[in-house]
């Protein structure tokens, strides 16, 4: 006879990790935010493939802000329609817990008070080592990065390549008119002469490297530039690289030639 101790279990409780897609709200304007999501992303239906999204407020929800002045039903479905899922919200007060759950959202801490939580448990476990406390080897397990995408042949005026989750290597030329994007950096080993778009999902670390740098527009996690502004002396035409810079809340693109 089985016991019930004995009989097999129909399902196990083990833990998992989920990428999400982080999408920082700037604004409570929801007609606004849904003028830029078009105007950015209109012309990319395949750019978000039914991800998992964590809508920030950080930038957006002060003291003066309630939860009922958000149309959360109206955000969903805006996201819903760029084949984005939103499944948590960070950026806002935890009293919001319980009314974000009726719209299904779950409430998440912010960046900063899970890093201040983090530097705290590391000030505690360097204490209990300094006095003597037995610890377990702690073993860091790098990520295993994402394959690169490598295109080989010249990219023509209308052409699009899009990275999706990784680097983008262009081994040929990116002719006028032609556009790559990649959520991480972008190589041209060419003449980069079309639209660059890296850290297309937010990676503020992302860079966009050629060997000839005449880009028509570049950006790095949304922040854009025409290079009809110009770009500085040395750069146009050199090995070159752009990046990102944030100070004191601003963001600017950095130009830098390749020394070789």
């Amino acid at each position: 006879m089985t016991t019930p101790s004995q009989q097999p279990s129909c399902f196990d409780i083990k833990s998992a990790h989920l990428g999400l897609v982080a999408v920082m709200f700037k604004t409570l304007d929801t007609q606004a935010i849904g003028a830029e999501l078009n105007q950015r992303f209109a012309e990319f239906p395949d750019f978000f493939d039914q991800d998992a999204v964590v809508i920030d407020l950080s930038a957006a929800v002060d003291e003066g802000v309630n939860l009922c002045d958000i149309d959360w039903p109206t955000w969903l479905e805006m996201l819903k329609a760029f084949n984005m899922i939103a499944l948590a919200v960070r950026g806002v007060p935890e009293s919001w817990k319980t009314e974000l759950a009726t719209h299904n959202l779950v409430w998440m801490a912010s960046p900063a008070s899970l890093n201040n939580q983090a530097a705290s448990q590391q000030t505690s476990s360097s204490t209990d080592k300094s006095s003597g406390a037995a610890s377990d080897a702690v073993l860091s397990v790098p990520a295993l990065a994402p394959a690169a995408m490598v295109v080989s042949k010249p990219l023509r005026s209308g052409q699009r390549v899009y990275a999706k989750g990784g680097d983008l290597v262009v081994m040929a030329m990116v002719n006028a008119g032609a556009e790559v994007i990649a959520d991480g950096h972008i190589h041209v080993y060419a003449p980069l002469r079309g639209r660059a778009i890296a850290g297309a999902r937010g990676d503020t670390s992302a860079r966009v490297f050629a060997l000839t740098f005449e880009p028509e527009l570049v950006s790095i996690a949304g922040i854009y530039q025409s290079i009809d502004e110009g770009l500085p002396a040395g750069v146009h035409g050199a090995a070159a690289y752009v990046s990102l810079q944030v100070q004191e809340g601003q963001e600017r693109l950095i130009y830098q030639a390749i020394s070789r």
